[in-house]
């Protein structure tokens, strides 16, 4: 294989901006009692992440194609140190979201330049053994954000969990720009303003109204509100990528059953994790636990998540996505169901089984839903399903912890159980989706993911 460097330089960015996503969990009852945030704006801590991701993910996009790779990755770089240190620094709630937000924007370069970078660097095998680890890395990043989180704010504080980002975006800054070649510059396409501020009205109102239904009820005027607000943010952003002659995201593909169908199964992919941040509150808040204790707890679903996505990402090259994705999502809902039955006892060592499931059907899914999502649509349009996969990997799992909030309202054994029983409706739900509409990959050129196909632009 060719030098590993470039390798370790994208993982180490990809680790941190994915640990970003996890790590609070564990940390939310910490911070809610450190800046006496109530449940709401915990959840908007988490939300506002990544709905900025799920908002930019396709402009960070086009910026890529028009500055190159190299400079978006390495600028996103330095603006999440920035943000990171804000957020140690917030001296209250709504200074924390707003340092989260900026956060998002750091976040969004990094992700969305991520497979390029690699797929500049490696081909043919070794780009199959390059996606591997880049799978495990992932992985483990996103599974065992919930132990880290909780050593750093059992024994620090929760502030020592934005501030162990600082050192790690320094290094691989540092080694980026000696590792990582400049890339080609080119005239991109523009960025699609209208359908951004389209699309971050709908998603951010949507959002805000799911999250205020738990405190004032479906028929507050403070929730049909920013609900309207999100029906007219998506009429507009409909209308306008009809018109756009370098659309945001072309919403013709979704006449496409089978991509629309790859992109609900993306969607339900994320309902594991989002109930990851109700398991670990209830955890801490209804059994008693401390955060390590907590972290460890959950320690079964990043084990076999690991050990999955580093195995699947060798064994599995190749093989139908629909089979992986289809068997990842239905392992994950089978994992959240066997949970949700030991949930109602209030017994953390009877999640340990339900857990382990969960991990390896969320193993299996990362190369398999990239791989499906491009089989879904022509070659040409690889950067529009690479976008379009990331962006609502985001936008899934922002809504989730709206949704699931609701329905773990007033907290407890009960609340869970609701948590996970519905994760696990849309996990099987997805699974379904799958098995129907998901076609296989058609024999075709698709081994070496070109730079522009994998930037999420057009």
């Amino acid at each position: 294989m060719r030098s590993w460097w470039p390798l370790v330089a994208v993982c180490l960015g990809s680790f941190v901006f994915l640990l970003d996503t996890t790590v609070l969990s564990v940390a939310l009852p910490a911070i809610g009692a450190g800046l006496s945030a109530p449940l709401s704006a915990l959840q908007w801590v988490v939300n506002v992440y990544t709905l900025v991701l799920a908002v930019l993910m396709l402009t960070m996009g086009a910026l890529a194609d028009r500055l190159g790779a190299r400079t978006v990755y390495v600028a996103g770089l330095a603006v999440f140190g920035v943000a990171s240190l804000l957020c140690g620094l917030a001296p209250d709630a709504g200074a924390l979201i707003a340092a989260r937000g900026v956060q998002g924007v750091g976040g969004a370069a990094m992700a969305v330049t991520a497979f390029a970078l690699i797929g500049s660097v490696y081909r043919g095998p070794d780009l199959g053994r390059a996606m591997g680890v880049f799978g495990a890395v992932t992985g483990l990043a996103a599974a065992a954000g919930p132990m880290l989180g909780g050593v750093l704010t059992q024994y620090l504080d929760w502030r020592a969990v934005f501030f162990l980002n600082l050192p790690l975006v320094a290094v691989t800054v540092a080694l980026s720009l000696r590792v990582l070649a400049p890339g080609r510059q080119g005239t991109g396409t523009r960025v699609d303003l209208p359908g951004v501020i389209a699309f971050a009205v709908c998603a951010g109102s949507l959002t805000h109204a799911l999250t205020r239904v738990g405190e004032a009820g479906w028929s507050s005027p403070g929730v049909l509100a920013p609900g309207a607000l999100a029906a007219l943010g998506l009429a507009v952003f409909v209308r306008v990528e009809l018109r756009s002659p370098a659309p945001l995201l072309d919403v013709r593909l979704f006449s496409r059953a089978s991509f629309s169908a790859v992109l609900m199964c993306v969607v339900a992919s994320t309902a594991a994790f989002a109930a990851l941040v109700y398991t670990s509150v209830w955890l801490q808040s209804g059994l008693g636990l401390g955060p390590v204790r907590a972290g460890l707890a959950l320690m079964p679903l990043a084990l076999a998540s690991f050990a999955t996505s580093l195995i699947s990402g060798r064994r599995l090259h190749g093989k139908s996505p629909r089979a992986i994705l289809a068997t990842g999502l239905l392992l994950s809902g089978i994992g959240c169901a066997l949970q949700a039955g030991p949930a109602a006892h209030s017994s953390a060592g009877a999640l340990t089984a339900g857990l382990a499931v969960t991990g390896i059907g969320l193993g299996l899914l990362g190369p398999a839903m990239g791989a499906a999502v491009f089989a879904a649509l022509p070659p040409e349009r690889g950067g529009m399903a690479a976008g379009a996969m990331t962006t609502f990997r985001q936008l899934g799992q922002t809504l989730g912890v709206a949704v699931f909030g609701v329905l773990f309202q007033h907290g407890g054994a009960v609340g869970l159980n609701r948590v996970l029983i519905a994760a696990a409706a849309a996990a099987i739900t997805g699974s379904v989706l799958a098995c129907v509409f998901v076609p296989k990959p058609a024999a075709r050129k698709t081994s070496s993911p070109s730079r522009g196909n994998l930037t999420g632009s057009r």
